[in-house]
């Protein structure tokens, strides 16, 4: 094998590589893949520590409802929670917003 060879078989073999993770057919779609799914990864790890953040402020308000004698969830909220997310994003907040508020509840 040649040394071209050996290069242009190695170079295949990185663009098949990459074109399997990101499903792109040319090295630059890959590129830009791949860039933008660390972007991506960097902004997971952002709304994931909201989501943490948030949990801890909820816990905070079901707390002092609690202690207060009151109960640990306020239907109204949720409801204003849920409207807000829809109206932001539609149909699919709603559900998102579902899930933060169960994620949020009995954390006392």
């Amino acid at each position: 094998m040649t040394a071209t060879t050996a290069t242009a078989t190695a170079t295949a073999t990185a663009t098949a590589t990459q074109a399997d993770k990101t499903g792109a057919r040319t090295p630059e779609a890959a590129d830009v893949i791949t860039g933008a799914r660390e972007r991506i990864d960097t902004l997971d790890d952002r709304i994931i520590g909201l989501i943490q953040e948030r949990m801890a402020v909820s816990a905070v308000i079901q707390e002092a409802r609690i202690t207060s004698g009151g109960r640990r969830v306020n239907l109204a909220r949720e409801l204003e929670v849920l409207a807000h997310y829809r109206d932001a994003l539609g149909k699919p907040g709603t559900g998102l917003a579902m899930t933060l508020l169960e994620l949020c509840r009995g954390r006392v």
